[in-house]
């Protein structure tokens, strides 16, 4: 964030003693440094945050589309089984066709009588 090197802290240094004065200056510093802790913590909460919130958005989009992907499959769960179902009643007709008409009585084939020839007795004459 800051680029500060060590020469640029001692110079810092050196004029905070100047300017503030050597009975002052620890109580300074460690103000500055409970500051510095605070910021740090304000800065650590805020990156967790805002990872929470991009964690519960990716969480989110996870979410819809597995109930897009399962709204797909129950979809077509029941479109095969309506296909199923038809052609189960399809061939229930079919079978309930076939069974009536072996359930009807067969006609008799029409034929004449054949007379029955007597033993002894020739047909002709």
């Amino acid at each position: 964030m800051f680029d500060i090197g060590f020469s640029e802290m001692m110079v810092i240094a050196v004029l905070a003693l100047i300017v503030i004065g050597p009975e002052r200056l620890p109580r300074v510093a460690r103000t500055l440094g409970h500051l510095a802790g605070r910021l740090q913590r304000y800065v650590a909460d805020v990156k967790a945050d805002i990872n929470r919130e991009v964690e519960l958005d990716e969480l989110r989009k996870m979410r819809d589309s597995m109930q897009q992907a399962a709204s797909s499959f129950q979809s077509t769960v029941h479109e095969e089984l309506s296909k199923a179902s038809a052609e189960v009643s399809k061939v229930e007709g079919e079978l309930n066709a076939a069974a009536a008409s072996l359930d009807k009585p067969a006609e008799p084939a029409k034929t004449e009588p054949v007379a029955k020839a007597e033993p002894g007795k020739s047909g002709t004459s």
